[in-house]
């Protein structure tokens, strides 16, 4: 399974939280980016993102000044960020969970910048589509719901339906599970007991 780091781009370009909305426009023009990683003020501080769509909806739309506006009033912070060893299906799935189209892509450091553009670009999901394991679309929802709550808050609605998501999907698979103890039960039973009528009834 292709990972982020495999298809992420690791040339990412930042910018200051305290520069000018006008300052990143012309390096987003510049570099031909869609959006900008929000340098850290210190370790401990999260990434933020600011996309064109941040300041086309929060600038240009309400007539600011771009020359007086900071990078910091318009920004997400912390952003949904990404691992660099998560699945490309995870990551597609992080994406349609949250609605966004892209992620820097950390593990202690910035290493790089995932978008939907390297998912459809540079994936095999075409060639090799994948079927997630229950258990691992379980630990795909922990994943978004961590992110999710992260960036809307704890309290928010969102964090709350993302954790829905997770329960049902651990209910689902307690059901299988049960399911399938239940079968081994009735097979091994079946062996011990091949003329039992709850095992002749399954005969052809």
């Amino acid at each position: 399974m292709l990972k982020a780091r495999d298809i992420m781009t690791t040339s990412v370009v930042t910018v200051s939280g305290s520069a000018t909305v006008a300052e990143a426009v012309k390096l987003m023009k510049d570099k031909g980016l869609r959006a900008l990683i929000v340098e850290r003020r210190s370790d401990s501080d999260p990434y933020g993102i600011v996309t064109e769509t941040d300041i086309v909806y929060k600038v240009a739309a309400f007539g600011h000044d771009p020359k007086k506006m900071r990078v910091y009033e318009i920004m997400t912070k912390p952003c949904v960020v990404v691992n660099p060893d998560l699945g490309v299906e995870y990551v597609a799935r992080l994406f349609a969970n949250t609605r966004i189209r892209r992620a820097p892509v950390i593990e202690g450091k910035l290493l790089g910048i995932i978008s939907i553009s390297d998912i459809l670009n540079k994936s095999d999901f075409v060639e090799k589509p994948k079927q997630l394991y229950i258990e691992d679309r379980i630990e795909a929802a922990r994943e978004d719901a961590r992110n999710i709550c992260a960036e809307k808050g704890a309290t928010s609605p969102e964090c709350a339906a993302a954790w829905d998501a997770v329960e049902e999907l651990q209910a689902a698979a307690a059901h299988r599970r049960q399911e399938k103890e239940e079968s081994n039960s009735l097979r091994d039973y079946c062996a011990e007991n091949p003329d039992a009528l709850e095992c002749r009834i399954y005969e052809d």
